[in-house]
């Protein structure tokens, strides 16, 4: 099970937006990232919709997430 604990971009409080991992800095869900992109959003719209986040904040998380996924191209 991936965990976002060792995420730098990202932190939880149980008192704040109900204990939902939030991106550092603001109120905004991590889960609005996804929510967004399988919607059809890009990354420069969610950026807009969102100033507080910024582009290191998502690429990191989309790093993340990837986790083992990531396959050489000359595979």
């Amino acid at each position: 099970m991936r965990t976002w604990k060792s995420c730098p971009a990202v932190k939880r409080d149980p008192e704040k937006v109900s204990g939902a991992w939030v991106f550092c800095g603001t109120r905004v869900p991590v889960a609005s990232l996804f929510e967004n992109l399988q919607d059809g959003a890009t990354v420069d719209q969610f950026l807009d919709w969102f100033p507080g986040v910024g582009r290191w904040q998502i690429q990191t998380v989309l790093y993340q997430e990837s986790g083992d996924i990531r396959v050489p191209m000359d595979s």
